[in-house]
């Protein structure tokens, strides 16, 4: 590993297999934390390459416990997390939506490295047990459309990073290997990333690897669509701007979707977002989040038709009951 620093601090670049070598070693412990902390302050002060990326994500599936569940031809919603704006968990409340309107869902999430809000600290407020029996995950996708993820059960590497991502407490190229190593490797995936260098890095990627995507960033810094400002949407053959009120959305502030300052305040919103108690801000958020993603599994439909569609899943209590029989199967 010193030699391999030494080389990323003049500026040097790794090839896919040394970055997949890397990957191998963190997860076997061979290096320490503070060699670790090194590793990702490089990748903070300048981009990854498509190279580095892709080694890493070949590292990480090829370790992962794999699970197959193909055959629901499941989306994944997913930010990258590390945009710092401590949003309440958007993505994962438009997986319940999404479920919630019929569609199969494969969450693959984890603990928020900065903020109170990540996927597993709200999945487990709700006394959910994570899980790698196939079984169960089998029986969550099949009775209420949704299967959940704890990515350190599913990738070692990630479990041995976890305490050195929590204390450095910023975004790493961890945040971006997440969306791309989902053990069942869906084949649909709606993305949210944190700036637009990203959503190229990850167009390329997905366009390497065949997948129905859309990737979206909002222009003020969000990694979902947040209707704070315009947003792009970048698909495998379209590149879009939107503004929230071509969507017939009222443009909101960054207060308005605040994830709290405790996991059990994050909940809370989570929980009123799906029991429609929620403010019009965090509704419509979840809303648009929504859409885009039904647009990925139905290409054919119009964003309006879309929004149509998970709107009519709050509303009509469906993506409530979704959660209920998720959390029922998951205990």
């Amino acid at each position: 590993m010193k030699n391999i620093l030494y080389r990323l601090f003049e500026h040097q670049y790794l090839s896919r297999e040394e970055s997949k070598e890397i990957l191998r070693n963190i997860a076997l412990g061979q290096y320490n934390p503070e060699q670790i902390a090194a590793l990702i302050t490089v990748f903070l002060m300048r981009n990854i390459s498509v190279d580095e990326l892709i080694g890493f994500r070949d590292a990480l599936l090829e370790m992962r416990v794999p699970v197959d569940l193909s055959a629901y031809d499941p989306i994944d919603i997913v930010g990258t997390g590390g945009d710092g704006k401590n949003t309440f968990n958007i993505s994962t409340a438009s997986c319940f939506v999404v479920a919630g309107a019929g569609y199969k869902v494969v969450k693959h999430g984890n603990y928020g490295a900065t903020s109170v809000s990540g996927a597993s600290n709200v999945i487990e407020q709700h006394g959910v047990k994570f899980t790698t029996d196939s079984s169960v995950l089998h029986r969550s996708i099949e009775q209420c459309n949704i299967a959940y993820l704890h990515a350190p059960l599913f990738n070692p590497a990630l479990k041995a990073v976890a305490a050195v991502r929590k204390n450095l407490g910023v975004r790493t190229f961890f945040n971006m290997l997440g969306p791309l190593v989902n053990p069942v490797i869906p084949r649909r995936q709606l993305l949210g990333v944190y700036n637009l260098a990203l959503a190229r890095l990850y167009g390329y990627t997905f366009q390497q690897n065949n997948c129905q995507f859309a990737v979206v960033h909002s222009l003020d810094g969000y990694d979902e669509i947040s209707l704070t400002s315009e947003f792009k949407v970048l698909g495998q053959n379209s590149e879009s701007i939107y503004t929230p009120e071509q969507l017939h959305f009222k443009r909101c502030q960054e207060a308005d979707l605040n994830g709290g300052n405790t996991p059990e305040e994050a909940a809370r919103i989570f929980d009123n977002v799906l029991n429609n108690r929620a403010t019009e801000a965090q509704r419509n958020c979840v809303i648009a989040n929504s859409a885009f993603a039904i647009q990925v599994i139905e290409p054919d439909k119009k964003i309006e038709e879309c929004i149509a569609i998970a709107t009519e899943s709050l509303d009509s209590g469906r993506a409530r009951q979704t959660l209920e029989k998720f959390i029922e199967i998951n205990q």
